[in-house]
């Protein structure tokens, strides 16, 4: 497979997981950001502003591993934040940032962290086979300066690298896998988990 294979591939799937995470109300108006590393380490990246549910091959874009465009196209302001988590996670190939009501709501509730413990299916998760474990999500301070919350989060996954989502509050959702299908089951799972976690604390949706 080619490049413009590659490419083409890519922001096919990137356009298909639009449609699904619209159809779920995870991205309101021309929120959220979504990714997919190419072979060649060059990513396909949404551009900005525009619609999830309705992206074309046009709003697709494609940029180098320090962020910057390779066809002239205008990529997201937190397109760095996609960038360093490629950086530090060799083995991932999609990243998936939606502005969920739930995450949202998680920010707002927990501030610093929640941990998601004792739930069956904690078993969506590579390396998680039993119930019996919990995962810790972070919760970061929104920032308008994406290279310093890029940072911030780098460092929280230097200490802590068995992560599979984080969520910068009032914003919304990031979360990684090893294929986009990987990523959507994780961003499922997370809205589900969080979800229970609203309703634990009498937030009904």
């Amino acid at each position: 497979m080619n490049n413009n294979d590659a490419f083409f591939n890519a922001a096919q799937q990137i356009i298909a997981a639009g449609r699904f995470i619209d159809s779920k109300g995870w991205v309101p108006a021309t929120s959220g950001n979504f990714s997919i590393r190419l072979p060649n380490d060059t990513i396909a990246i949404t551009v900005s502003g525009k619609h999830k549910g309705r992206l074309e091959i046009a709003d697709i874009m494609l940029i180098d591993a320090a962020a910057q465009s390779l066809d002239g196209k205008k990529p997201s302001a937190e397109t760095l934040l996609h960038t360093s988590l490629y950086k530090h996670y060799s083995d991932i190939q999609s990243i998936l940032h939606p502005h969920s009501l739930n995450a949202t709501l998680i920010s707002k509730i927990f501030k610093t962290e929640i941990v998601l413990k004792d739930y069956e299916l904690l078993k969506a998760f590579n390396g998680i086979d039993t119930h019996e474990t919990q995962i810790v999500v972070p919760i970061f301070a929104n920032d308008q300066d994406i290279a310093r919350l890029a940072s911030v989060v780098e460092a929280y996954l230097q200490e802590y690298p068995q992560c599979y989502a984080y969520i910068i509050a009032g914003h919304g959702l990031y979360t990684w896998g090893r294929s986009i299908d990987e990523t959507l089951r994780y961003l499922e799972a997370l809205d589900f988990l969080f979800e229970c976690e609203l309703r634990l604390y009498g937030v009904k949706n």
